[in-house]
Parts: structure tokens; C-alpha cells; sequence
């Protein structure tokens, strides 16, 4: 993935008189502290200045090495947790069946919201404005709205909370961003630009989607299938053969429809008995 997110534990010490200097070896060293989300944005705008002005590459290097860091990618267990949805437009439906589908108690906060958000019996819609540090109350929140102050407000209470935000098409309110997903079975690839260009990554799970669907999930299933076999007999899963048996045409077999002889030869590598 690609991406650059501003550290978030930097602290006022670090900035000197000149509110355009700031300590990078202090920086470089950073731990956390509460920061309020807007000296975070503030930081960002420093930091923007300060790499566009340096005249030497390794200073630039230096300046974001100190102060960016790559996003850390996850997959949430979010079943039967508590999730918030602010806002009731079609984006805020959408990522208010994704919250559904991963198992989470999704509550939706909007004045009005479109038919899927207000007749799903699996939403508690609560039909008013947010209100303010009501995002402390859930482990997650997406802000889908029109209105940059009520993103910014639902940012500053997830902040200070500790709970973890997102809002659409507003990367300087997020502290986590989506993925775009392609799933098939038990396969999911998510892609990432850390909010840079969800053009770009919508297109690339486009492109693999098409892949997952000719063959990729079914593989994904025999592997599993001989991963346990193999615990089972061997003791461990951690055997030699894996990656020449997937180099040994496995995938051509299953696009062929030939899956027991994908099956047998993954099989043999493993040096498993083959199926009749």
C-alpha cells in the first residue's frame, strides 16, 4: 500500500518560538500523548511548508521520516460490536451494510436517511443531528455528510475517546481509511492509497476481482483443505512443497476444471497418500 499519515505523537515541546520550527530528533522519538485533532492538522501544514522548502533531499527524508509514517493495515473483528454511522445519503448506506456484513451493531445518526438506512431492521436510526462526544460510545465511526464541521467534530471526539474514525472523502478527518475490497469465499484483497485516490484503488480491485473469480478462490480452498491434512499427519503445516506444488500448474488444473488433479498433485508435494 501506498500512503503517508501524519505521527500523531508529536507534542507542543517539540515546536519552538517560531511556530514554523519543530524538533525532529524529538519528533523521530515521539510517544503518546492526547493531541487534539486540530494541532494535528497543524502539524500537517508545517510539515507540507517545510519539505517543499528544504534544498537537500536527505533533509527532506529526514523532515518526513520524523513525521509521517505508513498506515498500519488490519482486518477489524467488528461482530457484535458497536458501530456509529453519522450521516443517511446513499455513501452512508453503503458503509453502513459493510459495517452489517462484517458483524457489527451499526447505529446511524441523520436527521433524514435514504430507504436503506431507515427501513433496515438491522440499524438503529436515530433521526437528529450528532451530537457532540457521542462517537465516545462506539468502537468505530464513519462520518458520511456534507458538512466539514460535523466531520471535523465526530474527528475531535473519536481523537480525544480513542476511537477510531473515518470520514468519506475527508482524509484529513480520518484515522483509519477503507479499502477498497475484492472478496471471493474466504479471499479478500483490499487496496489502499491511505486516502490518496480511491479512483485508483477501485480500479485495482476491479482488475483483481476478475482474477478472484477465475480460480483464485477455489485455490485458496484446496490449500486449506491440505493445509489441515498436512498438521494432521505431519504435525505441523510448515512443510516443504507448498510454493512447488502452486509453481507446479495448480491454478491452470483448477481453471481447467481438473481439480482432482490439482488436488493429488498439491498432494504429492506435501507427500500426503493421493485421492482416488
Amino acid at each position: 500500500m501506498i500512503g503517508i499519515t501524519v505521527n500523531p505523537y508529536i507534542t507542543d515541546d517539540m515546536v519552538g518560538p517560531n511556530p514554523d520550527h519543530i524538533d525532529l530528533d524529538s519528533a523521530n522519538h515521539a510517544t503518546p500523548p492526547s493531541l487534539p485533532h486540530s494541532r494535528l492538522l497543524t502539524f500537517k501544514a508545517i510539515i507540507q511548508r517545510h519539505a517543499s522548502q528544504a534544498s537537500d533531499r536527505a533533509d527532506q527524508d529526514r523532515m518526513w521520516g520524523a513525521l509521517m509514517t505508513p498506515n498500519y493495515p488490519v482486518n477489524l473483528n467488528l461482530t457484535g460490536r458497536a458501530a456509529l454511522v453519522v450521516g443517511g445519503g446513499p455513501i452512508a448506506a453503503r458503509k453502513a451494510s459493510g459495517l452489517l456484513q462484517a458483524g457489527a451493531i451499526v447505529t446511524v445518526v441523520a436527521p433524514t436517511a435514504v430507504e436503506e438506512l431507515s427501513s433496515q431492521p438491522n440499524i438503529t436510526w436515530h433521526p437528529r443531528p450528532y451530537r457532540r462526544g457521542e462517537a465516545a460510545s462506539y468502537w468505530v465511526a464513519i462520518t458520511a455528510t456534507n458538512d466539514p464541521a460535523v466531520n471535523a467534530q465526530v474527528a475531535a471526539d473519536g481523537e480525544a475517546a480513542r476511537v477510531w474514525i473515518n470520514s468519506a472523502d475527508d482524509p484529513d478527518n480520518c484515522s483509519f481509511t477503507l479499502p477498497a475490497v475484492a472478496r471471493r469465499g474466504k479471499v479478500q484483497l483490499a487496496i489502499s492509497t491511505d486516502g490518496r485516490s480511491p479512483a485508483s484503488a477501485k480500479w485495482l480491485r476491479h482488475r483483481f476481482d476478475r482474477e478472484l473469480r477465475n480460480g483464485l478462490a477455489e485455490l485458496v480452498d484446496l490449500l486449506a483443505e491440505a493445509r489441515d491434512e498436512t498438521r494432521t499427519v505431519h504435525g505441523t503445516s510448515e512443510v516443504d512443497g507448498w510454493a512447488d506444488a502452486l509453481d507446479d500448474g495448480l491454478l491452470e488444473l483448477i481453471r481447467s476444471g481438473r481439480i482432482s488433479d490439482a488436488r493429488n498433485t498439491l498432494r504429492s508435494h506435501l507427500k500426503l497418500e493421493p485421492t482416488s
